[in-house]
């Protein structure tokens, strides 16, 4: 389809109460220097998977992401399709070394010195949809005859009786979750999906600090008894709080070609992500923390030029309001910057502009006030994808 559209920009601001969304290997609050302070930092792949999870929900696909592909098809062969579980390991461990990818055995749980026959792991994580994992089961049970007169999977120089192409055919294999977030699997020729949307760090547009969370567990035997004292455990873990800015763009004409420019699958998915996004949260530390709040702003431009972050709009931190408070101030600075940073650019990129929030007052910075998110994201997909003048739907 001929669009004007290149770019769906989205920008989010979101105050986030005492959490823990995204965690270092130690368990700490991740955090970043920006101009000159120490900001909360939520990593763009873990609120990506939480949009990811939000996604598939809304539009009824899911995309599975693994090393254990094989052993996905030995539990549906042996827990659905009743084979024999010895027949089943077989298979799918044929199933994930009859690829181009390298692959290793697992190892023992017991002994971490030994490896366990028939249980594959690739080398590489294949991203398939969930789909594949019933194909792939499909084409062992086609084969069953090869499969049970072969011999099991015990080194990586074992070489599989399914057929390389078949199997390759299946983990080529996409679905709108792989067309929207993409693939790298660069040891298959042609499985590589160029993604067409693109995530930044989220971060708190003002300084931060972290807080350490000292905590006991209570014996109930002992509280019940009280022939004891202390606590049966005691711990402690980082935390923080903050109004966050998050954003990201969707490259409409990578999005139409990885999926054959239909339109109406387009705006399906285009709309899947933008509430997807608006939408999801990490779900770190939930049971503890339930930090379970909706944006204060989201804001929505489309753009036939570049995509445009605001980020810099808090590089000089914002500071609290009058009576306390980050959020009034982070969302009158980003409708001021965006007016600022869309002067300096020109305005005649921008097809369409619109926002939903919290605030009273109007921010004419960034563009048209809508009732709420759904009818901010129809009115800018109804200007993104219609077709140019004389242009082909």
């Amino acid at each position: 389809m001929d669009m004007a559209a290149r770019f769906i920009d989205i920008h989010v601001v979101q105050s986030v109460p005492f959490a823990n969304l995204n965690r270092d290997d130690t368990n700490s609050v991740k955090t970043v220097q920006y101009g000159g302070v120490l900001r909360t930092r939520v990593s763009s792949q873990s609120w990506k998977r939480a949009v990811r999870g939000e996604f598939e929900s809304r539009i009824g696909q899911a995309a599975l992401r693994t090393r254990r592909i094989g052993e996905r098809v030995t539990h549906l062969l042996a827990e659905e399709r009743g084979w024999p579980q010895g027949l089943a390991e077989r298979a799918g461990a044929h199933t994930a070394a009859a690829s181009s990818i390298k692959f290793e055995l697992a190892k023992d749980s017991k002994d971490p010195k030994q490896t366990v026959t028939n249980k594959v792991l690739t080398n590489a994580m294949v991203y398939v949809p969930e789909s594949a994992v019933a194909e792939l089961a499909g084409l062992a049970e086609e084969h069953r005859a090869a499969l049970e007169a072969a011999k099991d999977i015990k080194k990586p120089a074992d070489k599989s009786v399914l057929p390389t192409d078949r199997v390759e055919a299946v983990l080529r294999s996409r679905n709108g979750v792989i067309n929207l977030f993409g693939r790298m699997l660069a040891e298959v020729d042609n499985a590589g999906v160029d993604g067409a949307v693109q995530v930044a760090h989220a971060l708190t547009t003002h300084e931060t600090d972290v807080e350490l969370d000292y905590f006991s567990a209570v014996d109930d035997v002992t509280a019940t008894w009280g022939d004891q004292t202390g606590s049966g455990h005691v711990g402690h873990t980082e935390f923080s709080a903050g109004t966050f800015y998050r954003y990201a763009t969707i490259d409409l004409r990578d999005l139409a070609r990885n999926i054959g420019g239909n339109p109406g699958e387009l705006r399906e998915l285009t709309a899947a992500f933008l509430s997807a996004f608006i939408l999801s949260l990490p779900q770190a530390k939930k049971n503890s923390t339930a930090p379970h709040t909706i944006p204060d702003l989201a804001h929505i431009s489309v753009r036939t030029d570049r995509p445009l972050s605001y980020a810099a709009a808090f590089e000089s931190p914002v500071s609290a309001a009058g009576q306390g408070g980050f959020a009034g101030r982070a969302r009158t600075t980003l409708a001021e910057y965006a007016e600022v940073a869309n002067g300096l650019l020109g305005t005649g990129a921008i097809l369409t502009a619109g926002w939903a929030g919290v605030d009273e007052k109007d921010l004419d910075g960034l563009g048209t006030r809508h009732a709420g998110f759904d009818a901010l994201i129809d009115a800018a997909l109804t200007s993104a994808l219609a077709t140019r003048p004389g242009g082909a739907a």
